[in-house]
């Protein structure tokens, strides 16, 4: 931490020159420590608002967040401009922030690129409940698994979540696959945890789940990252299944993929290797479509095409969203022949369930087994909500609404 404390103390005694030196120093350092803590506050960009937390810590250190888009803490580079002003650079994000102290308030501008927009911090936490959160003790048990995807070098990490069953007894088992981006097991989010409230769940009702942490995320290692594209992120959830097959509890084993897990739940499903699929949230249309639809739904639809979104994604320089962009799931669906429940969200911005379930009824195989249904007000993460931007999602307490997990249930129990 930088500290610049100017003393500027004229016509006195080299006594007295030390000790007001002193007193002040002593004073300026106190008020200094009012400038360290958690500071949290909204950043108001027009249609979109987000929460900003900035910690500064006592070891000089600090982070900055914004919880309603990512749980990353970005490193901040912290400068004491005086006993009561503070600037915050975020290098990765080529961003700033300077503030004075004012009670217990930072009043100041945040800066990036061209946009510069005032921010007041207020010292204090977020306090956010999430009551669906699963708490200990279970009534069911649990075992910490890995499993390996030997082509790609990643070991992946798990919880294995097992109803009590009888001794002679097998059962139903889903692999859970993860979103796009790295996540935990719990495919955690803004405090949510949806894969570890379905998980017990379904465990309650007699379903087994095994939920692993992405490659090279929390306890996985091992796995290339930088070129990683869906199609390399299938073979560690084919790693998964291949393990459930080996377990001999299991006489029937499905897969639940959320958004891009949906994706590579059917990248399984159309190679025969599961019993049935549950897709969440899935894209049933090629990916520059998805982010076309996305700019609609947000209002930042410029009059941009389908094929100018596909042609930015091409020039980002990204595998996986280069990948994403030309990619069509439509012959992977085609080619699930297993029960499939797809099911999605009527205020979901971010895979449009008009035109994504419109298309899964178009190209699933009939089969009197499977399910296509749109749950009213409901968003990506299947909360219910008002506006269905992702900046809603920390705020809203709800991790994933009970009819749906109730309708998960009750289809998975009718295949038996």
């Amino acid at each position: 931490m930088n500290k610049r404390i100017l003393l500027l103390i004229v016509g006195l005694t080299a006594f007295l020159l030390a000790l007001v030196a002193t007193l002040l120093l002593t004073a300026s350092t106190a008020k200094a420590q009012n400038l360290q803590g958690t500071f949290t506050g909204k950043l108001d960009a027009g249609m979109v608002k987000l929460t900003i937390v900035l910690s500064v810590l006592p070891d000089g250190t600090s982070t900055m967040e914004s919880p309603d888009q990512t749980d990353q803490k970005i490193p901040a580079v912290t400068d004491f401009l005086s006993a009561d002003s503070i600037a915050v650079s975020i290098p990765t994000l080529r961003a700033s922030y300077k503030a004075r102290l004012v009670g217990d308030e930072l009043k100041g501008q945040f800066a990036q690129g061209a946009m510069s927009l005032p921010l007041t911090l207020k010292a204090g936490t977020i306090e956010r409940r999430r009551p669906q959160t699963p708490k200990a003790p279970f009534p069911y048990k649990t075992e910490e698994v890995t499993f390996k995807n030997e082509q790609d070098g990643a070991t992946l990490s798990g919880t294995l979540s097992l109803p009590t069953w009888g001794d002679s007894e097998k059962g139903t088992v889903l692999l859970m696959v993860t979103g796009s981006g790295q996540q935990n097991r719990d495919e955690e989010l803004m405090g949510h945890k949806p894969f570890a409230v379905i998980a017990d769940y379904l465990a309650r009702q007699g379903i087994a789940t095994l939920r692993y942490d992405d490659r090279a995320t929390a306890q996985s290692t091992g796995g290339d990252l930088t070129n990683a594209t869906s199609e390399d992120f299938a073979r560690d959830a084919e790693a998964g299944i291949r393990f459930l097959q080996q377990n001999k509890r299991f006489d029937k084993i499905g897969i639940i993929g959320h958004s891009e897990g949906s994706m590579i739940a059917f990248i399984l499903g159309s190679k025969g290797l599961v019993d049935f699929v549950v897709s969440l949230a899935g894209p049933a249309v090629s990916g520059d479509s998805i982010v076309w639809k996305q700019l609609q739904a947000m209002g930042t639809d410029t009059g941009i095409t389908v094929e100018q979104v596909c042609q930015q994604q091409q020039a980002s320089g990204q595998p996986w969203l280069q990948f994403f962009s030309v990619y069509d799931p439509s012959d992977n669906i085609r080619n699930t022949t297993c029960p499939v429940l797809a099911l999605n969200g009527t205020k979901d911005i971010q895979v449009d369930a008009g035109m994504n379930l419109a298309a899964m009824r178009r190209l699933l195989p009939a089969n009197a087994k499977s399910c296509i249904k749109a749950y009213d007000g409901l968003n990506h993460l299947f909360q219910h909500c008002q506006t269905g931007m992702p900046t809603e999602y920390a705020d809203i307490e709800e991790t994933f609404a009970e009819e749906v997990l109730k309708d998960i249930v009750t289809w998975i129990l009718n295949l038996r």
